[in-house]
């Protein structure tokens, strides 16, 4: 399904487009422009799925941060929709009964987004790099069809992972968190999550 914007007769405000009721899939707002994102692949949501748990069984516990799919973030004049987003434990909002928020109106620390099959790689580049702007400490824009990742951090020249590495590169694992500095996850495993298991 290829990603669809459409510009409203009379420019919309961010407030008024959040009263609007949700959408299935989702739907972006930037500037009085409205996106509709791509509903998700198989590939799309098995990468989605175990990643989100791998994050958690790391963080969660320690109570480092949280991984949240599908999370609707509003910052910077934008509402956006992020594939997974990772919010550290200090940064997560929270109810009176204590209970997580539902509004979340500040840029994530980890942004992760997943390619779906036509879907400008440019679009979803400009959105991880508009969260750097605003104060994400890095994100990964994973593409399941060429099995690569490329790697956004503030300051820092963006790398590329790839499961099969080119003979002249380094295989590397993939940059994380300050906090999960000793996990080490290469390409080549994440994308091997989209393989049927051997028996």
């Amino acid at each position: 399904m290829v990603t669809t914007t459409t510009q409203q007769p009379q420019q919309l405000s961010l407030e008024a487009f959040l009263q609007r009721p949700e959408t299935k899939p989702a739907t972006e707002f930037f500037h009085g422009s409205l996106t509709q994102k791509p509903m998700p692949t198989g590939k799309h949501s098995r990468l989605r799925s175990r990643l989100t748990r791998e994050i958690d069984q790391r963080t969660e516990a320690p109570e480092i941060a949280l991984a949240l799919t599908e999370l609707r973030c509003t910052f910077g004049g934008r509402s956006l929709v992020l594939d997974i987003a990772v919010i550290r434990w200090e940064n997560l909002p929270w109810d009176e009964d204590e209970t997580i928020g539902d509004r979340f109106e500040q840029c994530p620390d980890w942004v992760i987004e997943i390619l779906s099959p036509q879907q400008p790689q440019y679009l979803v580049m400009e959105k991880i790099l508009f969260c750097l702007q605003h104060g994400t400490a890095m994100g990964w824009l994973i593409d399941p069809y060429v099995e690569s990742i490329t790697v956004f951090r503030k300051d820092k020249t963006p790398t590329l992972h790839l499961s099969q590495p080119l003979p002249e590169t380094q295989d590397t694992p993939l940059p994380m968190l300050d906090d999960l500095g000793d996990w080490k996850l290469y390409a080549k495993d994440l994308f091997g999550w989209l393989k049927r298991p051997s028996h």
